[in-house]
């Protein structure tokens, strides 16, 4: 999918046209600059310092109380949907794709999601929430209106991350809905590897149960990729 890949494109050539505009207005105004530097009233490089130190450590302090009350709240959320739901957990990473196309499925665009937002997966379909100890729903999808789930991946930043793929169709609409999913450990971000595709396997089970048990029309089982070694190619030689 990789649709972030224009938003990087754009990004990157902001980036450089404000830093050639900065170069340019520097360059131009360095007559004016050298005649008003000698005017400007000497500062001790000590206070100087000690002022970045205290601005960087203010910065961190407050990303710090900021992260742990998201934290906070993502567990105060987890625990109240263990508590009153039944199904499976997941925790959500909100990206700029996934608003997008839920507020095409909305009509009135009112649809929010939180930094990390919650999603269970049950024998009704699939639902996101929001909140903490008292968790409001966002938004809800049964299994009828899922037409396809696949695992797929997009660019977040400098990496590139799995994504699990929902085609949904609501309300005469068809979208794919990317959801990011929160590795939930400390020092990573999103979920990846054997732990992302056991949930991707999760969910298509849960859907073609709930298709089967209404006598609707099961979505088409994709073949595993096969594994090429290289034993196998020396054999082959």
């Amino acid at each position: 999918m990789n649709a972030a890949t224009p938003h990087r494109v754009t990004l990157t050539l902001l980036v450089g046209l404000a830093a050639v505009a900065v170069v340019a207005g520097l360059a131009a105004a360095s007559p004016e600059l050298e005649r008003l530097m000698p005017r400007l009233p000497a500062m001790p490089t000590t206070s100087i310092g000690l002022g970045f130190a205290a601005l960087g450590v203010l910065i961190a302090v407050i990303w710090l109380i900021v992260q742990l009350s998201r934290a906070a709240a993502t567990r105060a959320r987890r625990n109240a949907l263990a508590s009153t739901v039944r199904g499976e957990l997941s925790c959500g990473i909100r990206n700029r794709l996934l608003m997008q196309r839920l507020n095409e499925l909305d009509d009135t665009g009112g649809v929010r999601l939180g930094a990390r937002y919650s999603i269970v997966v049950d024998e009704l379909g699939v639902a996101f929430w929001n909140g903490g100890g008292r968790p409001r729903r966002a938004a809800q999808f049964p299994w009828r209106e899922v037409r396809n789930i696949r695992a797929d991946s997009m660019v977040v930043g400098a990496s590139v991350e799995h994504v699990l793929v929902l085609r949904v169709r609501h309300n005469g609409t068809s979208v794919e809905l990317p959801v990011l999913l929160s590795a939930g450990r400390f020092g990573r971000y999103a979920m990846s590897d054997a732990p992302f595709f056991a949930v991707v396997r999760s969910w298509k089970a849960k859907h073609r149960a709930a298709l089967a048990a209404e006598g609707l029309e099961l979505p088409p089982l994709t073949a595993p990729i096969p594994v090429i070694r290289p034993e196998a190619v020396g054999t082959r030689r």
